[in-house]
């Protein structure tokens, strides 16, 4: 696929513990094959490091990602994570729907 044909995407990374076992790269090269492969190309990333998933206030990363999505200065028109786990265990449903 040409680069002109490409969806920008923008991958959120998140990893609990240093010693987890999806590191912050391994999840950004599953996420980037999976992009290749599906016609999209990574256009920016987001990540919060050693971050619990329970809670947003304490992860910069996808409040940041949150922010430029509302404000409409996004390039980007798809988000990609490595699965939904890394985007969040929020305890509150309608947190994690924002």
């Amino acid at each position: 696929m040409t680069a002109n044909l490409l969806i920008p995407a923008a991958q959120y990374l998140r990893m609990s513990t240093e010693h987890q076992q999806y590191s912050l790269e391994n999840q950004s090269a599953a996420i980037r094959a999976y992009a290749e492969a599906q016609g999209f190309q990574i256009a920016r990333t987001y990540s919060d490091a050693a971050r619990s998933g329970l809670v947003l206030r304490r992860r910069p990363g996808l409040q940041q990602l949150l922010r430029d999505v509302v404000a409409g200065t996004t390039v980007f028109k798809v988000v990609l994570v490595y699965d939904v786990s890394r985007w969040g265990r929020f305890q509150d449903m309608d947190e994690s729907a924002h």
